[in-house]
């Protein structure tokens, strides 16, 4: 099994034309026509990740949060990003990323953490469709930032938010004030979401749940929709299982692994 070909598996689930037009999806270094020796999948790429990968005797790591997201003008051991990219090529590791283009795709990111949840019904919040173009023919498939579901049973505020507390491992869940309405409808967005705030609003969702929120986004909203603010990492934290599920069924024979290094970079006092 070639590396290429894992990446064929990732792109058919997430087209690299799902991304944002800001990201840096894809291929970050490394070769695919080589033979894969095995996968670490992982949210972020650090030193550590990429020694992991070799005491595995991985030459593939997979990540979400691609590793170059802005140009290079040198190598050297100054940043991460630098280290990081020099040890990959010294040990002949292959990284590729799925981000935007994971979070946009149908049961992609966003869908993992409505699992978790328990929500039916779940479906994109402003679905748009994408042309791929495919050596298999072109076709179009519908993507969206966000997505919308429905608990089986209504839940009171704080028995909802304990719950994603407990769910997600949080040790610090930032909300608004507690809605004094049962819980029923949530609108997820994993990672930097807040932009889909008045969205959630405007379709009268009780609940909106993301990664990340400016302040000011919480003014004028009590009694609006119930804001739940999980933390980056925490939000994302299960698209390793996404990665795992999709290369195993593309690739059962291969080894692979789910980091045990936690690349969050925000501790909790």
């Amino acid at each position: 099994m070639k590396i290429k070909e894992v990446i064929c598996a990732l792109e058919r689930f997430a087209p690299l034309p799902l991304q944002e037009s800001y990201d840096n999806a894809g291929l970050q270094v490394g070769l695919t026509e080589v033979e894969a020796s095995g996968a670490l999948l992982c949210l972020d790429v650090t030193e550590e990740v990429l020694d992991e990968a070799v005491s595995l005797g991985c030459n593939l790591v997979v990540s979400h949060h691609p590793l170059l997201f802005h140009g290079l003008k040198r190598v050297t051991d100054r940043t991460l990003v630098e280290r990081c990219l020099s040890k990959a090529i010294k040990n002949d590791i292959t990284i590729y990323s799925a981000h935007t283009n994971l979070d946009n795709a149908e049961d992609g990111v966003n869908y993992k953490i409505a699992d978790k949840l328990g929500l039916e019904d779940v479906r994109l919040l402003q679905p748009h469709p994408v042309s791929i173009e495919s050596p298999e023919g072109d076709y179009t498939v519908m993507a969206g930032s966000g997505i919308v579901g429905t608990l089986p049973v209504s839940e009171d505020a704080i028995d909802f938010l304990q719950r994603i507390k407990e769910i997600f491992h949080i040790e610090c869940l930032m909300h608004n004030e507690l809605m004094q309405k049962p819980i029923k409808r949530v609108v997820i967005c994993g990672g930097a979401g807040d932009f889909l705030l008045d969205e959630a609003v405007k379709i009268g969702a009780d609940a909106f749940l993301t990664g990340e929120m400016h302040y000011h986004q919480y003014f004028g909203r009590e009694q609006e929709i119930q804001i739940a603010v999980m933390g980056h990492y925490q939000s994302e934290q299960f698209t390793k299982e996404i990665l795992y599920s999709i290369i195993a069924d593309a690739c059962p024979d291969m080894p692979l692994y789910i980091t045990a290094v936690d690349t969050n970079p925000i501790k909790y006092l």
